[in-house]
């Protein structure tokens, strides 16, 4: 199982931290953190294939992205989130996993305010992260959506090239 999605209102992002009304905020937290629990509801089908694998992608929690605000809150409770799926459906042989994708150019991110400040940090980072080319990040899901990864439940790997939104760690 793949989650790949996420939303948040205007007023949840770019500044919205502090004034952002609460329904919106619920609205930004839901689908990162409840949609993997459907997981749960898959559970048979998992254990009658002897196991598999949900992985999630994720923006790392970590820091303090500009303008990502909620949604940054909205990961951090995702991250959270899989080591308990990953705890709890173990022992029937699910696997779960995260990716951090990073700063990628995609029609998803645009309406996030702060976007084109994100996108610079690629060519600071490391491995000199190119934006426009999200192949790093699809190839990046193919190990833990394998049987490759069978006993690496509940981490996160990144396809950041180590990029933050201050340059490179």
């Amino acid at each position: 199982m793949l989650h790949s999605i996420g939303f948040a209102p205007q007023s949840c992002l770019g500044g919205g931290f502090l004034s952002a009304p609460w329904e919106d905020v619920r609205v930004a937290w839901k689908s990162p953190v409840l949609s993997p629990i459907l997981s749960v509801g898959l559970l048979p089908l998992l254990q009658a294939a002897g196991g598999g694998s949900v992985v999630a992608l994720d923006f790392d929690a970590a820091v303090a992205w500009p303008g990502y605000d909620w949604m940054g809150v909205a990961k951090a409770a995702l991250e959270s989130t899989a080591r308990y799926l990953a705890r709890d459906l173990g022992q029937h042989q699910v696997r779960v996993n995260l990716v951090a994708a990073g700063p990628i150019r995609t029609v998803a991110a645009r309406p996030y305010p702060g976007y084109r400040n994100w996108t610079t940090s690629g060519a600071t980072a490391p491995a000199r992260l190119d934006i426009n080319d999200s192949s790093a990040v699809s190839k990046g899901l193919r190990s833990p959506l394998s049987d490759w990864f069978r006993r690496r439940p509940a981490r996160s790997c990144t396809s950041t090239a180590g990029s933050t939104p201050w340059g490179s760690r």
